[in-house]
C-alpha cells in the first residue's frame, strides 16, 4: 500500500506521481496531500495515468478535503 503526495510546487505533479507509482507498482495506492497553492490536483487524471501504465494497481480516491 502506498500514499502518494502530489501538491505542486512542494512534491510531485500528477504525471510524476503516476510515473512513480507505475515504477514501483504497489498493490493499492491512495493519492493524498494534493491541495497546493493553485488548488486541488487532478486525482482523476492521476488514476487514469496509473491505470494505463500499471493496470494491476488499485487506485483508491478519497476526498481528503471535504470543504472543497
Amino acid at each position: 500500500m502506498a500514499f502518494v503526495c502530489m501538491n505542486m510546487p512542494y512534491t510531485m505533479d500528477v504525471e510524476q506521481a503516476a510515473n512513480a507509482v507505475a515504477a514501483f507498482q504497489p498493490a493499492v495506492v491512495y493519492p493524498f496531500h494534493y491541495r497546493g497553492p493553485e488548488g486541488l490536483a487532478d486525482t482523476e487524471k492521476f488514476k487514469s495515468l496509473v491505470q494505463a501504465a500499471a493496470p494491476n494497481v488499485d487506485v483508491r480516491l478519497r476526498n481528503w478535503y471535504p470543504e472543497n
